[in-house]
């Protein structure tokens, strides 16, 4: 008989690290794992991607044909539907293996020669990671700012490409957000530089093309570290805009375009938990906002020359049911996307006001957004379509004859699908202190609600970050093997308004956590699925979400999918020198106040574990995260392995080559959900 060989998981060293604050003192056995300078964590981290490598070695041969499927769903050459800004046809296509973007345009016709700016499967030939950011094109369309990332720190560098000789210019701008801006003159560029350690995006700066970049100007800073700023051009031309903003609080400065050595105007200066942004029209700036106690905004507008709060005009009233969420303004009509009992409408309004209604959605759940639309003079708005059974749509509706293009659907290759195939419906479980919490569905037609239905949970429920149910083609790869997958639409989001999220963040955070455990015991309770058969994910702040419910009621779930999880929150938001955490206080409160400091505490994973069963937990990293860093899984993960009670699985898998976004490339992203829905196929005993 052949020996079977224990494969042992790794144990990280404890080497206690003393952390006292407001007379209180935390014992962190693994705050030394937040070096990956030190050769012993990158040794520790290999030793868990190797642990993690053994234990899921029995499922290899599936995770390849769970990955060449759902590669083999996604039409490979494939293009966006084209767009056309200042004389030109934008297109974004891809070609049969290959596994990132070619980015083109066509003057005037799309029948015209096909002009390609940049070939990315080149520029990336020689990098492990790579991600092209922005592209900006210079109002004469003879020059392209665009920006890359070979690190995975968000970190971009932008440079400058002739577009008629094809030169890239030796300017390089580093350690820049990745957007860039063009003044009139086709010479002078703004853009955003970030902090070096922090990596808050803090300066504003102008660019003179054929200078030395020690030489560019600085022309805003943002002092208030709670603060980020940024800068990008109306859809009208007319102004360039510098934003600053924190979670609560906005505010705006502009420039004529044609003058960018002058002086920037403040629009409105910042008042504390005043919201509001702007767009351009004519000679008025619109003005969506949340003063004066409109919680879920409302329109305003106010002429060039008289920007002051004071001056602005109500356009579209607040409403105590509708969330204002975006417009988009043509030359002839004004486009808003309403959100109301969590369904998005759009409503369309000409300027002369003799006509107002919403573009009809037939659906009990789906998702619609307002597209691109970058060309001013057009009569066409273009958005997208879809829902959990219907793939995206992208469509073209004429204002003028009121009928509607579909101009791309979304190919499902394979042979199999067909959304007539799966059903998908909104269901309301009633929480713990009264709340009705919607639950958006699918699932294939036909199968019997006994409680023996593998189900996946997933939310996020932070930030007023809606999660809105829309198509995956991945996702049928759990869907055809009898998985339901759920989307809780929990407090801390908008999809109930802006009232939802004020309700799920600061010290009403629990209530993200228990919306989420209470959605369980309901589906539990309705028998779509049992606590043997219910599994759980979420990614950043919906790890956070992970850790806080696996705390709380691990029996309620089998497993756990926990992505880039946000798990030492005290720690982290004490740390202000970590990226994000200044600009992070209004979501989660300042811990240095002693009554966040204790509420935090009261739900951080990190600081919450304890010697108990959990779930099996399969958690994902990138060791160049700059959102969420590495260590805080790393840390969570050896606290979890000290004190966990059970024989459940403990994986953690740490990408070496990228951060928060994971894998760059189209389909590299792939072999990591293949191996998440390894792990959850394989609890389920299900191996094909």
């Amino acid at each position: 008989m052949e020996k079977t060989i224990q494969i042992q998981a790794p144990v990280a060293t404890k080497k206690e690290k003393e952390l006292s604050i407001h007379g209180d003192l935390r014992i962190d056995n693994y705050y030394w794992l937040n070096n990956k300078e030190n050769p012993e964590v990158i040794d520790h981290l290999n030793a868990e991607n190797d642990y993690t490598k053994s234990m899921m070695q029995h499922t290899e041969t599936f995770q390849k044909e769970l990955f060449a499927e759902m590669k083999g769903r996604i039409k490979e050459d494939n293009a966006s539907v084209p767009y056309k800004l200042n004389g030109y046809w934008y297109i974004t296509r891809f070609e049969k293996d290959k596994g990132y973007p070619i980015y083109v345009r066509k003057k005037e016709r799309l029948d015209a020669p096909e002009e390609i700016l940049f070939d990315c499967n080149e520029m990336a030939k020689e990098h492990a990671y790579f991600m092209l950011g922005g592209i900006a094109i210079s109002p004469d369309n003879t020059l392209a700012a665009f920006s890359t990332d070979i690190v995975s720190r968000r970190q971009y560098t932008i440079q400058i490409k002739n577009l008629v000789t094809g030169e890239i210019y030796s300017d390089k701008i580093l350690n820049t957000t990745g957007s860039a801006t063009w003044a009139n003159d086709n010479k002078t560029l703004f853009y955003t530089n970030r902090d070096e350690v922090t990596l808050r995006s803090h300066k504003i700066f102008k660019h003179k093309l054929h200078t030395d970049v020690k030489e560019d100007i600085e022309v805003f800073y943002e002092a208030d570290e709670t603060f980020n700023t940024f800068v990008y051009k109306t859809k009208s031309k007319k102004y360039i805009i510098i934003g600053s903003s924190s979670t609560l609080t906005t505010e705006y400065r502009f420039l004529n375009t044609d003058n960018p050595d002058g002086d920037f105007k403040v629009f409105q200066e910042r008042i504390h938990e005043l919201e509001y942004n702007i767009s351009h029209f004519k000679d008025h700036f619109y003005i969506m906002t949340n003063s004066d106690g409109a919680t879920n905004f409302k329109l305003l507008k106010t002429e060039e020359t008289a920007t002051h709060k004071q001056y602005w005009q109500e356009v579209i009233p607040h409403r105590e049911t509708v969330l204002l969420e975006d417009i988009e303004i043509f030359k002839d009509y004004l486009v808003v996307n309403e959100r109301e009992n969590g369904l998005n409408n759009l409503r369309i309004i000409n300027w002369d006001g003799t006509e107002d209604y919403n573009l009809p959605f037939n659906s009990e759940t789906y998702t619609v957004n307002i597209g691109n639309n970058p060309d001013f003079d057009s009569d066409v708005l273009r958005y997208s379509f879809s829902s959990l059974t219907s793939p995206n749509s992208v469509i073209d509706y004429n204002f003028t004859t009121k009928q509607k293009e579909v101009r791309k659907v979304q190919a499902v290759l394979g042979g199999k699908f067909d959304e007539n195939n799966y059903e998908s419906k909104r269901v309301w479980a009633t929480v713990r202190d009264g709340a009705k919490v919607p639950i958006s569905l699918v699932y294939r037609k036909g199968i019997k609600l006994d409680g023996t239905n593998p189900l996946l949970q997933y939310a996020y429920g932070s930030y007023g970050s809606t999660i809105d149910p829309s198509f995956s083609s991945i996702r049928l790869s759990l869907l055809d093997r009898g998985f339901i997958y759920a989307i809780a639409h929990i407090r801390g989001g908008e999809y109930l308004g802006r009232t939802w999220y004020e309700n799920g963040k600061l010290l009403t955070k629990l209530n993200t956590f228990h919306d989420f455990i209470d959605c369980s015991k309901y589906l539990i309770e309705q028998k779509y699925t049992s606590n043997k058969h219910l599994y759980a994910y979420g990614g950043s702040a919906g790890g956070l979400l992970m850790g806080a419910i696996i705390n709380m009621n691990p029996e309620l779930y089998n497993g756990v999918l926990a992505a880039v999880p946000f798990v030492d929150v005290v720690t982290t938001m004490l740390d202000d020198s970590i990226p994000l955490t200044t600009g992070e206080y209004d979501e989660w409160g300042n811990p240095n106040d002693v009554n966040y400091y204790n509420y935090m505490k009261s739900y951080s994973p990190y600081d919450n574990v304890e010697a108990k069963s959990y779930p099996n937990l399969l958690v994902t990293t990138g060791l160049h995260d700059s959102q969420v860093q590495y260590w805080e899984p790393a840390k969570w993960v050896a606290k979890l392995r000290e004190l966990k009670t059970d024989a459940n699985k403990l994986l953690f898998h740490i990408d070496m080559d990228s951060g928060h976004g994971g894998a760059s490339g189209r389909f590299e992203s792939l072999k990591e959900v293949a191996l998440e829905y390894a792990f959850l196929l394989d609890l389920e005993g299900i191996n094909r």
